[in-house]
């Protein structure tokens, strides 16, 4: 029988699993998006946690063509970021159904993390293949917001923190702006479609950055202000992704100057929005700056299992067999 690899992600609002075989085609997967009630921002841990445990049965009750092929190991996302003291009890969802399911068929078990795991997704994602081993990584999301330096060895990452936020996540600001004006939870997909619609000489809001890290508690206060003045919504969603590309663009510019690779993976569902893609990639790939980007598939650039699985199939091609 053929193999294939499971991972499993249970992060602050996605529940999910994928099946991958070892040429690294998904075979099944499935998500469901946790549910926060409107006007709420946010979702508390233990109903983030109960909504998984309800939610994993249903994704597993869902697969569909399994049965042809032998599950031969298992990864899981234990904690947010591959370090000390990096915990949130929503992963203990993931966790107690993949031990679980480890001990019962004997099958080795990778403990990994979330962000190791959008690493993994950006990397058999992208349209193009990162041509080194060591390479820069932007995680933006509503709980990360980092720059970060790669080393690839094949089975992990081990991953150096260099910069990123001070105070707010690129996630948490869209998300506050959104529901600020009016948009549903989480509001990335929703800023966006509104933005599309602004015109080109948008209010820009200063950005502010300090060596490779950045600053978003500003951008926020001007954006509510800009929101009680009547400033139309659509040239505040444009404003908010703007200032997000601009301290992002700025940050990996002084870190190329700086000597840091130039081959950079954008990964998080921050990454999606195309108007940061297509900023970052005119302002940081012309000849003058020399960078290369790669993004996540925008199917992969939000929260998801199929890095996790991916994580599970390395380790399996390098010891497990």
């Amino acid at each position: 029988m053929d193999k294939i690899f499971l991972g499993i992600d249970t992060s602050n609002y996605m529940t999910s699993i994928c099946f991958i075989d070892e040429n690294r085609k998904v075979i099944f997967e499935n998500r469901q998006l946790l549910l926060v009630k409107d006007g709420e921002k946010g979702l508390k841990q233990s109903d983030a946690l109960f909504q998984h445990v309800k939610n994993l049965p249903q994704l597993f009750k869902e697969a569909k063509g399994l049965t042809e092929y032998k599950l031969s190991a298992i990864a899981v996302s234990k904690a947010p970021r591959p370090v000390e003291g990096s915990y949130m009890p929503v992963f203990m969802a993931g966790l107690a159904v993949a031990e679980s399911m480890a001990a019962t068929f004997k099958l080795p078990l990778i403990y990994t993390t979330h962000q190791e795991g959008h690493i993994s997704a950006g990397l058999y994602s992208s349209q193009n293949i990162l041509q080194n081993d060591r390479f820069m990584a932007v995680h933006l999301s509503g709980g990360t917001s980092e720059i970060l330096l790669i080393e690839n060895n094949g089975t992990n990452f081990q991953i150096e923190k260099i910069g990123g936020t001070l105070d707010l996540h690129a996630g948490q600001l869209i998300d506050r702006i959104g529901v600020a004006l009016g948009l549903p939870f989480p509001a990335g997909r929703f800023l966006e479609d509104i933005a599309r619609r602004s015109s080109s000489d948008f209010n820009r809001i200063p950005s502010a950055i300090r060596g490779f890290s950045f600053h978003f508690s500003g951008a926020e206060t001007e954006a509510k202000k800009r929101i009680q003045l009547g400033e139309a919504a659509e040239e505040i969603a444009r404003s908010i992704e703007h200032v997000i590309a601009v301290s992002i663009e700025k940050v990996l510019r002084k870190a190329m100057e700086s000597g840091h690779p130039k081959e950079i993976l954008l990964v998080g569902g921050v990454a999606q929005n195309q108007y940061i893609r297509d900023y970052l990639i005119r302002r940081l790939e012309h000849p003058s700056i020399g960078g290369t980007l790669h993004f996540a598939d925008k199917n992969y650039s939000g929260d998801n299992a199929y890095g996790v699985a991916n994580i599970a199939l390395n380790y399996y091609l390098t010891k497990g067999k």
